[in-house]
């Protein structure tokens, strides 16, 4: 058993999130294909950019209310308790919504490609 040091918060970098997001490490995994673990904090309005996860990506929102949407689908409200499996390769964004923050663990195996930043009229589309 190992006890691993809290690493410190660093904050998303600008070409993949909207807003000053925050994120927590909670565990890396070794390649391949290991699985890595995050806390990402984001505050209203703050969200990431279109990309998509090479074997896929799960969250389990922890607290606030987000949303989230998958390429070519509608826009979802995300609450405490709701999980999202994204498949391998399907390009999606999430992040908080626009008048509460969010909080969700992020769960992925192997590297994302990220692509453009959601605009708002992206972002602001009604839940379906």
């Amino acid at each position: 058993m190992d006890v691993v040091p809290t690493p410190p918060s660093v904050k998303g970098p600008a070409e993949w999130f909207t807003g000053e997001v925050w994120i927590d490490a909670i565990a890396s995994g070794e390649a391949p294909p290991g699985l890595t673990v995050s806390a990402v904090h984001f505050p209203p309005g703050a969200r990431t950019a279109w990309h998509a996860h090479t074997l896929g990506q799960t969250l389990l929102v922890t607290e606030g209310r987000g949303r989230v949407q998958a390429r070519g689908s509608g826009v979802v409200e995300l609450h405490p308790g709701d999980v999202v499996v994204t498949p391998g390769g399907e390009e999606h964004w999430h992040g908080a919504a626009p008048d509460h923050g969010m909080t969700h663990l992020s769960m992925t195996s192997g590297p994302a490609t990220w692509g453009e930043h959601v605009n708002e009229a992206e972002y602001r589309a009604p839940a379906v």
